[in-house]
């Protein structure tokens, strides 16, 4: 886990189904590194943290990702206080 800054809330990451699996918890708070603004850097980030979040982020079609209860895609900002939650594809009939 990074060190957190004390003046900022840390942010805090859901994992469901398959990520649950693979990380090996369902969630965490974190205190990402600055430059860390966007899904993408987020998700390129948490890759590089170990094999399971490697194998669990390694294919971008089954990584679907929710900021604050809303779907986003990779450019969408992320920071300090936010909630982000990490999905698989969800399919309905």
């Amino acid at each position: 886990m990074a060190l957190r800054r004390p003046y900022l809330q840390p942010m805090k990451l859901l994992y469901f189904a398959l990520f649950r699996a693979r990380i090996g918890c369902g969630e965490e708070e974190i205190d990402p590194p600055a430059g860390i603004r966007t899904v993408g850097a987020l998700v390129d980030w948490l890759a590089e943290r170990g094999p399971g979040y490697r194998a669990a982020l390694a294919d971008p079609r089954l990584v679907k990702v929710a900021v604050n209860q809303e779907y986003v895609g990779r450019d969408h900002p992320v920071g300090p206080r936010d909630e982000v939650a990490f999905f698989p594809p969800v399919t309905g009939g």
